[in-house]
């Protein structure tokens, strides 16, 4: 099967596909009617008339397409208020659709427009970053990032439909693709089983096989959905999802959002395992450098700050008011397929976790 469903409050279809048919997707998911479609100025050139072609084609009334700059700053609330102010001239009504074509950035974009705009309308994500394809689409969690950290203004919103093409991936640099390859190795550690076994496909999946990235997003897809059918608001469970993001969210802070996230989380998870290392008595620290290797990361970061990753990891929007000072709550892992969430660690703990993954 090319698609999973997310059994979320509102049930929706993920569909991952090598020349997936767009229009007829999109057709068996919604009735047709206005759309506006938001890209960024790199996806949109390539990808652009397309999809505009193929919604036309299933009778959708296409009334716009805008597009943002390219990269992370577009996450911004100046950028949102630009698209708001363009959906109301373009007089795109309460039942209208918008289509996020793009990576995490649009697609968190687009989706907090779509929480807010007309107090919400529908939408769907049209991913064609791995990054997104794996995660940012599936879940709902959409936002902005502010100077003070990632994510920090945001809502819940489910998509209707998260639709992707394989050949999508065909424009993106080779460190694009690592890039997404780093949350499919987090989901695999956390799912163990058949999924961990599997990452085995990692480096045909650098090289470009469509079957092997096929089989690894869909274990991704898979594995989010069932945690998200679980926990959709992120009461308790989804938390596991965050392995290797307490560390990677301050790493990016404090690199002034010029790392990429991919980069940053892989980072993360490797500090957690040396994290989970001490507290378990384990040795999954090689495991984690041998599967961040295949799928093309690095293993060291340039030198930033401690005290500022530390400082931004302190403003996460995960903690909580009952978090003590000099505390930080972590997901780690006992073994593959066995994490564990809320895990108490001390700024000195976190401190040398954070400099195990810093080059000297």
């Amino acid at each position: 099967m090319s698609s999973v469903t997310v059994e979320a409050t509102t049930p929706y279809e993920v569909w991952i596909e090598d020349a997936l048919d767009l229009a007829g997707v999109v057709s068996d998911a919604l009735s047709p009617g206005t759309a506006v479609v938001l890209t960024d100025s790199t996806v949109g050139q390539f990808y652009a008339r397309s999809v505009e072609e193929a919604l036309k084609s299933a009778g959708w009334n296409v009334i716009d397409t805008l597009t943002v700059p390219a990269g992370e700053a577009s996450k911004s609330i100046f950028v949102y208020e630009t698209v708001v102010r363009r959906l109301a001239r373009s007089g795109l009504p309460r039942g209208g659709t918008l289509f996020a074509l793009g990576g995490g950035v649009v697609g968190d974009l687009g989706g907090f427009v779509a929480s807010s705009y007309m107090r919400g309308i529908d939408f769907v994500q049209l991913p064609t970053s791995l990054l997104a394809m794996v995660d940012s689409s599936v879940g709902g969690k959409v936002g902005l990032d502010l100077a003070e950290g990632k994510n920090l203004v945001g809502a819940f919103l489910q998509p209707r439909l998260v639709a992707a093409d394989l050949g999508w991936l065909e424009t993106l640099p080779p460190r694009e693709v690592s890039q997404g390859l780093a949350e499919v190795v987090k989901m695999g550690l956390l799912a163990g089983g058949e999924f961990f076994e599997d990452l085995e496909l990692l480096d045909a999946a650098c090289s470009g096989e469509r079957g092997a990235m096929q089989t690894l997003v869909l274990h991704s897809v898979r594995y989010k959905a069932a945690v998200v059918a679980q926990d959709e608001r992120e009461a308790g469970l989804r938390a596991i999802l965050n392995y290797g993001h307490t560390i990677g969210h301050g790493l990016e802070a404090a690199a002034g959002y010029n790392l990429p996230h991919g980069e940053a989380v892989a980072a993360g998870m490797l500090a957690a395992a040396h994290l989970g290392d001490e507290r378990f008595h384990t040795d999954l620290s090689s495991t984690h450098e041998a599967l961040l290797h295949a799928a093309g990361l690095p293993l060291k970061l340039p030198p930033v700050d401690i005290e500022q990753v530390l400082e931004a990891m302190g403003r996460d929007k995960k903690r909580r008011t009952s978090d003590r000072d000099g505390k930080y709550r972590f997901v780690l892992l006992r073994d593959p397929g066995r994490p564990e969430r809320d895990i108490s660690i001390t700024v000195a703990e976190a401190r040398r976790a954070i400099g195990a993954v810093l080059a000297r």
